[in-house]
């Protein structure tokens, strides 16, 4: 319904520009600036494919730049069948194996078998070869078209932990090795936080210290979701000492561990939710790792995790506007059918003003979440979007489900109408990745200019 023309062209086509035309067939839109839009920003509706003012897509126009809202075919593929898929395993799915601790195999099986698990992989290593973008709204879908948390957390894992990760800064036979077998369902996990290292990356203990032609790693970790099943895992250690460092972001470097492995004890954590997936403790006692399994350059490991740290950010974003959404949904069906005192609940301000602040909120959260995963995809500094973003969608998606739990008043508790799982996944995406209050924190300090504040 659009046709886009370079300034050239709008020059050599001057049946193109015929403005006093388009003004009557739009209808009397506001099209005063059209011939210096053309000349600038090189856009040009054509008289002869708009019918009705309905049928032009909603564009806007920045800085000669076209924002389209329009999903692409692949792209519309992917939300619709990740759609498909919720609806498969809802939320007596995710009831019954949260309340049995149990990993979802068939669930995971039909992910990879639908190509979720490559959708960051390149065509070559048998994925989509797709981006960020693609990836939260697959994720986003799953969330809230039934899976609550876990439409986002088993892609978070392998997908971005691992699949992304290597997709950045393997060499090529890290990414022979691993990604073809990723996209077929390899799992993966990302061994990063320490007792002493939380939000503090910088200050991990775990070393790696070079002998023979490999590297020798002790230390702990823990907090490590999937690691009990994975076959692989992101290791940060320590390389240089921090002190002997010639910069404090240097002397980290990453390495890519096989496991199960001897030298490697993982011990599951009890947890308030989420129980379909563990989360441990990982404790390493002179494991021996060939320095050809050092992912990107030594000492450079800051830099290089920053490029999974900011997708899992948007992750978890895409995860809160998807629970957000499920709660909503689920409690204005409940608001509609309820009755007290004659009339459905959903009739008073009360119960709507809330449902529908919160869904105006994560609506643009939404979108913000959509252009820290663009600028990621474009390879630009994505870091304040992305914190932006969490911070936003978290908000959102935690006053959503609080006021869905008000909706449902007592029967909001019980575990049959779920809304009490959802209230314990969104409280655990306000405490990681990242805290709400670091994520305040960098937004204070690298977006408004404030001085650090810890």
């Amino acid at each position: 319904m659009r046709t886009f023309y370079s300034c050239e062209v709008i020059m050599q086509e001057p049946r193109v520009i015929d403005y006093q035309t388009w003004e009557t067939e739009l209808h009397g839109h506001d099209f005063q600036n059209v011939p210096k839009i053309a000349e600038t920003c090189a856009l040009v509706f054509m008289k002869e494919l708009i019918s009705e003012p309905e049928d032009i897509l909603v564009t806007e126009i920045l800085g000669g730049k076209i924002l389209d809202f329009e999903l692409n075919v692949e792209q519309k593929m992917i939300v619709e069948t990740a759609s498909e898929i919720a609806q498969d395993f809802g939320p007596e799915y995710w009831r019954e194996k949260d309340k049995k601790h149990e990993f979802p195999e068939d669930f995971w099986k039909v992910l990879v078998e639908n190509g979720f698990s490559g959708i960051v992989i390149p065509e070559k290593y048998g994925g989509s070869e797709m981006g960020m973008f693609e990836m939260i709204l697959a994720m986003e879908a799953l969330a809230s078209e039934g899976c609550g948390l876990a439409g986002t957390w088993f892609l978070c894992l392998t997908s971005v932990f691992g699949s992304l990760s290597i997709v950045k800064h393997g060499n090529d036979s890290q990414k022979e090795e691993y990604l073809p077998r990723i996209s077929k369902g390899m799992e993966f996990c990302l061994g990063l936080t320490e007792p002493d290292a939380g939000t503090n990356t910088l200050a991990t203990k775990t070393t790696a210290v070079p002998k023979g032609g490999e590297y020798v790693i002790n230390g702990e970790k823990i907090f490590i979701s999937g690691a009990d099943r994975a076959e692989g895992m992101i290791l940060i250690t320590r390389t240089t000492p921090s002190e002997k460092a010639p910069k404090r972001t240097l002397g980290l470097s990453l390495f890519l561990v096989d496991l199960p492995n001897p030298a490697i004890e993982v011990v599951p954590i009890e947890k308030h939710g989420i129980n379909y997936s563990k989360t441990c403790e990982v404790f390493i006692s002179d494991l021996r790792i060939p320095e050809e399994k050092m992912l990107g350059e030594r000492d450079k490991g800051w830099y290089l995790i920053l490029d999974t740290l900011n997708p899992e950010r948007m992750s978890f974003s895409a995860a809160s506007v998807g629970i957000g959404l499920l709660a909503i949904k689920k409690a204005v069906e409940y608001a509609k059918e309820r009755k007290v005192f004659r009339n459905p609940i959903g009739s008073h301000q009360a119960i709507q003003f809330p449902l529908a602040d919160a869904k105006a909120k994560i609506e643009a959260a939404r979108l913000l979440n959509y252009r820290a995963a663009w600028l990621y995809d474009k390879g630009q500094p994505c870091g304040a979007e992305a914190n932006m973003a969490k911070v936003a969608a978290v908000e959102a998606g935690f006053q959503a489900v609080y006021h869905a739990m008000q909706t449902f008043g007592g029967y909001g508790y019980a575990l049959e109408y779920d809304v009490e799982r959802w209230w314990r996944e969104i409280n655990l995406i306000r405490l990681a990745p990242i805290t709400h209050q670091m994520a305040l924190a960098f937004v204070g300090e690298h977006v408004l200019g404030l001085p650090k504040s810890y």
